[in-house]
């Protein structure tokens, strides 16, 4: 037995069972997220750079299509992350070293065949993608050599999915910083090169990131493949067992549903936002930022409950499941009702970086108040959705998600013709609102259901 494989035996009978959650244990997994996830927006920020340097107008527009062709396409196979990190977690809490493989390599292989059947399909997703978004042909050029160069990064990038989901499962934030930095890092450093030092445009920053994703995902790999104890490996009659695989498929597709919904209902928002004048959309994606700056922690607290519940799950232990509750609903719950009070109180000035348009920064101060209540209205549903992954109730989150979208389908229907953007950003808040009060409602029930009166 090596050293390391030695470490991780003794570690995996540390941990099993009963377990005690402390705010150091919470942050030690949210933290590093956080930080983690901070790099994506950066990120986007150097792309935008890189091609607005270029000097032509449709090169950035035809960046910009393209990136929300990838965020579709990828946001699809999310649950690969949500449901490694909730499998892996209750393997972990159980000390069931050989599971936590298992899932690992289930996860993979799905990652693998997806992401190739994506490069395979790439010319038809590229033409649906066009025709959906319907830009002119000098924007669709720069898309389309954009699209085909990056679409290859889909079997690391899904990989990555898997990949991240078996380290947040494990509760290893840390390592998952530390993909993430190294992902988005070669990513931002190859993009400047190729794209502007190389002078490769569109397609420079394109093969960043594929490079960034295809190195990411062989770290990641080589760092989760070694910290197995290779005496635990699975056969290949256990990673394939057909019970297993239908609960990972049918997890999958529940998670992959409420993601559909969730992205269905900014797009709505949008669309609206849209029909309400040039000046209004412009104003409401400015105080968007709003909502996706308090996202970034509230996810790295999201993840936290993930494993923690998972976890407690496994170990079959409540007291570590309802305090784990208790300390990142404090956490999130805090922490957003300190962020609306900053950007009740300095948001302005926010916007006032973000846009230099009187007419825009005039429409943005004026539902300032509403894009501040995201963040609280929203924490809710960041810390249930972490809770019901862990936890891998995921029929529960799909039902809610889809009870809150009729909600927010109804109070626009009624608010937006009586009160314009304002009953826009009024329905928004209610929908988050709503996701996070639906899964609450249902919490009691569930413990009380999973963990036996015994336990």
């Amino acid at each position: 037995m090596t050293a390391t494989e030695s470490f991780e035996r003794d570690r995996g009978a540390r941990e099993a069972g009963p377990f005690h959650v402390t705010h150091r244990l919470i942050f030690s997994i949210a933290l590093p997220m956080t930080l983690g996830f901070l790099t994506t927006p950066l990120l986007g920020l150097v792309d935008t750079a890189v091609v607005g340097r270029l000097g032509r107008a449709e090169m950035l527009a035809g960046l910009a299509v393209g990136a929300v062709m990838f965020d579709l396409i990828f946001a699809t196979f999310n649950f690969l992350r949500a449901s490694t990190t909730g499998l892996v977690a209750q393997a972990y809490g159980r000390g069931d070293r050989r599971e936590q493989q298992a899932v690992f390599w289930r996860s993979l292989i799905i990652a693998l065949l997806s992401g190739t059947a994506i490069v395979l399909l790439s010319p038809l997703l590229l033409a649906i993608g066009l025709w959906l978004m319907a830009p002119g042909p000098e924007v669709a050029a720069v898309t389309s050599t954009y699209f085909l160069y990056r679409i290859l990064s889909g079997p690391a990038a899904l990989a990555n999915y898997a990949i991240l989901g078996v380290v947040l499962g494990r509760g290893e934030g840390s390592i998952g910083l530390l993909l993430q930095t190294v992902i988005n890092g070669i990513n931002i450093v190859l993009s400047i090169l190729l794209g502007l030092v190389f002078g490769w445009g569109v397609a420079g920053v394109a093969i960043g990131t594929v490079i960034g994703e295809v190195i990411g995902a062989i770290l990641g790999f080589l760092i989760v493949y070694g910290r197995f104890d290779k005496r635990d490996a699975p056969e290949w009659s256990t990673i394939f067992a057909g019970e297993r695989l239908k609960a990972l498929f049918g997890l999958n597709r529940d998670i992959m549903i409420r993601s559909f919904v969730l992205l269905a209902a900014f797009t709505l928002m949008t669309r609206i936002g849209t029909g309400l004048g040039p000046v209004t959309l412009a104003a409401n994606a400015v105080l968007m930022t709003i909502f996706l700056v308090a996202g970034y922690y509230l996810d790295g607290l999201a993840n936290a409950a993930e494993q923690l519940t998972g976890r407690s799950i496994g170990a079959a232990y409540r007291p570590a499941f309802d305090r784990a509750v208790r300390m990142t609903a404090f956490w999130s719950l805090g922490l957003a009702a300190l962020t609306t009070i900053a950007f009740l109180a300095f948001g302005n000035a926010l916007v006032d970086l973000l846009t230099t348009a009187p007419d825009v920064r005039a429409l943005a101060y004026e539902y300032m108040p509403w894009a501040a209540m995201t963040a609280l209205t929203g924490a809710l549903a960041f810390l249930m959705d972490g809770v019901f992954i862990g936890a891998t109730w995921s029929r529960d989150m799909r039902n809610m998600m889809l009870a809150a979208f009729f909600g927010f389908g109804v109070a626009l229907a009624v608010l937006v013709p009586a009160f314009g953007n304002h009953g826009l950003w009024a329905g928004l808040n209610l929908f988050l609102l709503l996701r996070g009060l639906f899964l609450l409602m249902l919490l009691p029930r569930r413990a009380a259901q999973t963990f036996r009166p015994a336990q």
